[in-house]
Order: structure tokens, then C-alpha cells, then sequence
């Protein structure tokens, strides 16, 4: 019983990291703050609700570029989502990104994730999970990409 307990609290840190930005972490480094400093987006709140937020404010799409912010959505894992700033497109299904508390309090630069869409519309995503050095195995969802440079030369942002 206290084995079965001890083994639960060492798990927690690694849990509470899952709900990357918003709530479940409590620490300094936040997932959308940091893409908000770095991109100058004019959004807020949890990340998942970037994407209606944005709206008619940012131009959307469904094929990465540098500097656009990929938003997944909320899951049960992730209640309030996940942003992440692609930092270069390596191919069509493979990008490196910049985020933040995908692993828990910290900030990484050029993580690699990957298209698995059936329809290549970056629609789910698998993540660089460091602790494995590989791929994660959990398919992620998300929304698309947030284009604040495209916002910017048309004035919108």
C-alpha cells in the first residue's frame, strides 16, 4: 500500500507537466506566455482557446511555417491545450518547434514533431518526449497554425 503510494506522488510531477499550460503546472514557465513573448500574438487564456480567439484576427492554416504557433487542443491529458512556436519545417509532416512546459518547467528549442494526420492537415501530432530521447507514442490534437507574421504584415496585429 504505501509502495503503491510512494510510486503515484513519484508519478505526479510527470502528470501535473501534462496539462502543459494552464492549471495543472503551477510553475513560472508556462506554455502560452512563452509563445506569446516570443511571437507577439495578442492572445490570452488557456492555450486550447487560442484558436477561436484568434479568429478573424490571425490568419489560420493547415501547413506549418517559421514563426507560426501550432495549437492543440484540449484533451483530457491536456485541459487547456498546448501551443508551440515552429521554429523551422524540416518537411511536409516534420517540424521543429519552440515550447514551453512540455516538460514540466522548462523551455526547449527545437523539438521535433511529426504529422500523423491521415489527410497531412497537421490535424494530430506526435511530440519529442526527452525523458524517452524519441518520439512519444500518444497521438496529440490539434487544431492547426496561427500565422502572427502574416497578421503582422497585414496590419492586424
Amino acid at each position: 500500500m504505501i509502495g503503491r503510494r510512494l510510486r503515484a506522488l513519484a508519478l505526479l510531477p510527470a502528470l501535473l507537466g501534462l496539462a502543459a499550460c494552464g492549471g495543472g503546472y503551477d510553475g513560472a514557465v508556462q506554455c502560452a506566455p512563452y509563445a506569446r513573448s516570443v511571437t507577439g500574438l495578442r492572445l490570452s487564456g488557456a492555450a486550447a482557446g487560442w484558436w477561436r480567439q484568434s479568429n478573424g484576427v490571425y490568419a489560420h492554416a493547415q501547413s506549418p511555417r517559421s514563426g507560426d504557433v501550432l495549437v492543440f487542443r484540449a484533451t483530457s491529458r491536456m485541459p487547456s491545450g498546448h501551443v508551440s512556436v515552429v521554429r523551422r519545417v524540416v518537411g511536409a509532416r516534420t517540424v521543429l518547434v519552440d515550447q514551453a512546459n512540455w516538460r514540466p518547467g522548462r523551455v526547449e528549442h527545437g523539438v521535433p514533431v511529426i504529422d500523423v494526420s491521415r489527410r497531412n492537415d497537421w490535424t494530430a501530432v506526435r511530440v519529442w518526449w526527452g525523458p524517452i530521447d524519441g518520439i512519444g507514442t500518444r497521438v496529440y490534437p490539434t487544431y492547426g497554425f496561427i500565422e502572427p507574421v502574416a497578421a503582422q504584415l497585414a496590419g492586424l496585429s
